[in-house]
């Protein structure tokens, strides 16, 4: 039993290099199969040409923006060269999570497409280990950076435990930074090219999504991958990094055992159990797909569950019972579940939400915006009543106080633990939504677009139902970095009670109410111009090459591509400053003000960024279900308006509602890292 316990981090390293070379066996069996008809390999080439060619851009980009945290990190001596390098490790290793993933993506997409013409089972399998890979990347580097640095810090380079878990924060802020810049820029390209490929497309010239006479169309399946693979991989990296990090920031207010390493023997066990469970996704030739991919998440959290009891007895060392211990992180587990559930309620085409806005399509575009904003608003009830009895549970379990707050703690690592798969889930969705480009680009058998419509339908609620649980899992972990904030402060001999009859108090709740909605808007009205200056380009196109529409010339797909990616990044700079720049102007003024601002930007964050998602996830489904017949079918008046609701909940889902995740964590993490700064203005 006391092996987790003894060699916790050999253990993480273990689990990690497990995922990774999983990750590695997926992607050469993937490569292995039929690629299709050199059409389909045309069609995939550009894809992956332009995907790589935006990633590299924008990485770029990123790059010399971090060059300046990371210097500030190195030449401030309150943190110094060891923070500055976790900075740069947790950044290096979120990126090539997101690349790696991608990569596999876009190769999987045609392989999807030619499996689909030997049936649903296949394509499945094609497509959900193309997902596989992007998860158990993302789990198996987020590990390995945390432990892998942890373990080079103190037994190499013979720092003690907490000045190494001090050094960890500059790994969570770098993963963070680019998380935020991946789902900005990813989500700005995205759905701006989705917004113009469609509005021209679709609305203005008739022709169906993924036709090849559209300019748009290899620009909207770059988007795909960019955004939600790139971007949701780096997103969850983050998520996972931080939570990992925060855990055992707070153990170390725990003197008794070695309770700092509990959480990464916690994401060792469910590292296991995860690629278990990928061996359990399978689907029957006429068998529900989503049922097969929750499936394996079930057989995952169950695995999960019984793994945490040997983990848990080690670490039961007079701080904590088992019980306590135990009960906190199935909590986390049950609130994983909870929260897919919830969520594919409210984005599944099978379920009353989804269905309600397709019926208010039949009486114009007017009744399915009113009808999909109620949905989003709606959507966020049952996730916050789970959120907060789940914070109540984990907080009674443990003994309330500020063992309590680790039983908190401990829920949110068991609830992260769980992202290979999710991201899995989620990454499955752009592959099979290009396999449906890919075939409909390639003019394969119409049993061949059925085969990808169907996966691609389950894709959008898989999507969305990640997305609910990155953005839950990011609530309660910027509680624990909020309590690390206060702490800090206390430790450093500046002890601050956030009183809320203090006005500083109450102007810091505002300003971060705030940050979500400046956030929000800046990157809608990304989405907004950006796309805009694609409709352009392509009616533009239209116009000037008449040889389009009849299908004598080709179009100008790289022109569109390269519009959209060089505004993206441009668009991107601005509203990743605010989680940055704000926190230190306010801690500069107050630190209770600062306090305030971190709690304000957690709730009204939460809230927006689940309406967002959901109310997005659905007015997707409502198109989807009206294209396979509902309510009109294709070309009717509902179709229409649904069109016009979908394009509305694009940026909703794919870009302003995930990134307000990261900029959460951001936010807070940039907190913990002034302590000092304020010590020194306000000590």
């Amino acid at each position: 039993m006391n092996f987790f316990n003894d060699h916790a981090v050999l253990f993480a390293l273990i689990c990690a290099g497990v995922a990774v070379g999983f990750g590695i066996y997926f992607t050469l069996w993937l490569l292995r199969q039929p690629a299709g008809s050199e059409r389909m390999q045309e069609i995939s080439r550009a894809v992956q040409e332009g995907a790589a060619a935006y990633l590299r851009r924008q990485y770029i980009t990123i790059a010399g923006v971090a060059l300046v945290p990371f210097l500030l990190l190195g030449f401030y001596n309150e943190l110094g060269w060891g923070t500055a390098i976790g900075f740069a490790v947790g950044a290096l290793l979120s990126s090539a999570a997101g690349f790696i993933g991608m990569n596999v993506a876009v190769r999987a997409n045609t392989r999807t497409a030619e499996a689909a013409k030997s049936g649903l089972r296949p394509a499945f399998n094609v497509a959900f280990r193309a997902g596989s890979v992007a998860g158990l990347l993302v789990v198996g580097l987020g590990l390995l950076g945390v432990a892998g640095y942890y373990g080079i810090l103190t037994s190499i380079l013979d720092n003690s435990q907490d000045s190494a878990i001090d050094d960890l924060i500059g790994l969570a802020f770098g993963g963070s930074l680019i998380s935020v810049f991946a789902r900005l820029g990813g989500g700005i390209f995205t759905k701006a090219a989705d917004v113009g490929a469609d509005l021209v497309g679709k609305i203005e010239a008739g022709i169906p999504e993924d036709d090849p006479r559209n300019p748009a169309v290899i620009a909207d399946n770059v988007g795909d991958n960019v955004g939600d693979c790139a971007g949701m991989a780096a997103d969850l990296f983050e998520t996972y990094a931080v939570t990992a990090v925060a855990v055992m920031l707070l153990g170390t207010a725990f003197p008794l055992g070695n309770l700092p390493l509990y959480p990464l023997a916690l994401g060792g066990i469910s590292i296991l159990a995860s690629v278990i469970g990928v061996y359990f996704a399978r689907v029957a030739p006429n068998g529900s797909i989503i049922n097969a991919l929750y499936k394996s998440v079930l057989v995952a959290t169950v695995l999960s569950a019984l793994g945490f009891i040997p983990v848990t007895l080690a670490f039961d060392d007079g701080n904590f019972t088992f019980g306590e211990l135990y009960g906190s992180a199935l909590v986390g587990l049950v609130i994983t579940f909870l929260l897919v559930a919830i969520t594919e309620f409210y984005t599944g085409s099978r379920w009353n939400p989804v269905k309600s806005i397709s019926r208010a399509s039949q009486t114009g575009h007017a009744t399915n915006i009113i009808e999909g904003l109620a949905v989003g608003m709606r959507a966020t009830a049952a996730p916050v009543l789970v959120i907060a009895a789940g914070i109540v549970a984990a907080y009674e379990i443990a003994g309330g106080g500020r063992e309590g707050l680790y039983g908190i703690a401990i829920a949110v690592m068991a609830q992260l633990s769980m992202a290979g798969l999710i991201v899995a889930l989620d990454a499955f969705g752009p592959v099979t939504d290009n396999a449906g480009g890919i075939a409909e680009m390639a003019h394969l058998d119409e049993s061949v677009r059925t085969i990808t419509d169907a996966l691609d339908a389950v894709g959008n609620t898989t999507k969305a139902v990640t997305k609910g649980y990155a953005i839950g899992s990011a609530g309660l972990a910027a509680l624990i970095l909020f309590d690390e904030y206060t702490r800090g402060l206390a430790d450093a001999g500046l002890n601050i009670v956030f009183n809320l009859s203090d006005p500083y108090v109450i102007a810091g709740l505002f300003l971060g109410g705030l940050m979500p909605f400046l956030f929000a808007a800046l990157a809608m009205t990304a989405v907004g111009r950006v796309g805009g200056e694609v409709v352009v380009e392509v009616r533009r196109q239209f116009a000037e090459m008449p040889g389009i529409m009849e299908g004598t010339q080709r179009p100008d797909y790289s022109r569109a591509v390269d519009i959209v990616a060089k505004s993206a990044i441009r668009k991107m700079l601005l509203p990743a400053l605010i989680p940055v720049a704000i926190p230190i102007a306010v801690g500069i003024i107050s630190p209770e003000a600062l306090g305030g601002l971190l709690i304000g930007t957690i709730v009204t964050g939460l809230f927006l960024a689940i309406a967002m998602t959901s109310g997005g996830g659905a007015w997707d489904n409502a198109k989807k279900l009206i294209e396979d017949g509902a309510f009109g079918g294709k070309g009717s008046d509902a179709h229409a308006a649904s069109v016009t609701g979908d394009t509305v909940g694009d940026p909703y889902k794919d870009t302003a509602g995930p990134a307000i995740n990261p900029m959460i964590k951001i936010a807070n993490i940039v907190a913990i890292l002034i302590i000092p700064l304020l010590i020194s203005i306000h000590g």
